[in-house]
């Protein structure tokens, strides 16, 4: 099975369009194959993209949420407001550098490196943690990686 993630703004604007928008490219990301969708749990694109999938997930059964954590001991002990009923599965993915200071930047690359499918909302803006993901996505060229910002 193929995997999508999703990365993008703490802070956005979720409109009807984005909505429609978002949902158009999970729909792709499905008839590409895409059966597990991660999360880093973090923002509301991240939550709009949860939403959606778990909409879908009604639908198509076979879908499964999974949470990507970024430090290792959050597997045993999870963040308090963190549910773990509202995923399929909890996995962490051994990252390439273990600095707890970037955890979540690597987290986000290891996410990308076992994905398929990638779906951004992610301005250009180089402070930005969902920007650096971008360019990091952009140059694994097997992937398909879709900016929604534009």
């Amino acid at each position: 099975m193929k995997i999508c993630s999703f990365f993008g703004h703490r802070e956005i604007e979720v409109t009807n369009s984005l909505y429609a928008t978002v949902t158009a490219e999970i729909l792709r990301a499905v008839d590409f194959g895409c059966r597990i969708f991660y999360f880093g749990g973090y923002g509301e694109y991240d939550a709009l993209c949860y939403k959606i999938v778990t909409e879908l997930q009604k639908r198509i059964p076979d879908i499964k949420r999974i949470y990507c954590v970024a430090r290792e001991e959050y597997l045993r002990k999870m963040v308090r407001y963190f549910n773990k009923d509202d995923y399929d599965d909890i996995i962490f993915l051994q990252p390439s550098f273990n600095g707890w200071y970037k955890s979540i930047y690597f987290r986000n690359c290891a996410m990308i490196d076992e994905s398929d499918y990638i779906i951004f909302y992610a301005e250009e803006r180089e402070n930005s943690g969902a920007y650096k993901a971008f360019k990091y996505a952009k140059k694994r060229k097997e992937k398909c990686v879709i900016n929604l910002w534009h």
